[in-house]
């Protein structure tokens, strides 16, 4: 009875730590600067938005979404600044591992390799997206290196595993 007291306190800290790191990821993922909100790193938060909305509006990439969902890619490739949006992708992953691990994550070893390969992956994916045709198809500034993400997120859990 007495291991069933201890080990109830326990249960009970972890799943809000848990639930922290989910909802810092998932409210970063919306917009960078809003978990860092969540975690009440405000100085963060306020630079993280900034360089959101700067990088944004620079690239026109709020119109490369728009276009590429109703399947204008060629036209989302032409509004495009793509020597703004190239700051997109670490500028976003790397909120959201500052957000994570200020939320409690990170601590395993090498557990920033799923957000810096995605990191580094998406920014290539950016780079071929005005010219590369999978399955057929343009995928544009915004669908191939969302592909290119997922692909290195995969790739940095593989290795974090291999390497721990």
């Amino acid at each position: 009875m007495e291991s069933e007291e201890r080990e109830l306190p326990l249960q009970k800290t972890e799943a809000p730590t848990t639930s922290k790191r989910v909802e810092v990821l998932l409210w970063c993922i919306a917009l960078p600067g809003f978990g860092q909100l969540l975690n009440r790193k405000y100085v963060k938060a306020v630079l993280f938005l900034g360089l959101e909305f700067l990088v944004n509006l620079q690239s026109n990439f709020n119109a490369a979404i728009q276009l590429s969902f109703r399947g204008q890619i060629d036209k989302a490739i032409s509004q495009t600044d793509y020597q703004w949006l190239m700051f997109y992708p670490c500028l976003y992953l790397f909120s959201l591992w500052d957000a994570y691990r200020d939320a409690g994550g990170g601590g395993a070893p090498y557990a920033f390799l799923p957000f810096v390969l995605s990191a580094f992956f998406t920014t290539v994916g950016l780079i071929y997206s005005s010219n590369v045709i999978l399955f057929g198809s343009l995928w544009g500034p915004v669908w191939l290196p969302i592909l290119f993400c997922i692909i290195g997120f995969g790739l940095g859990w593989l290795l974090k595993g291999l390497l721990s």
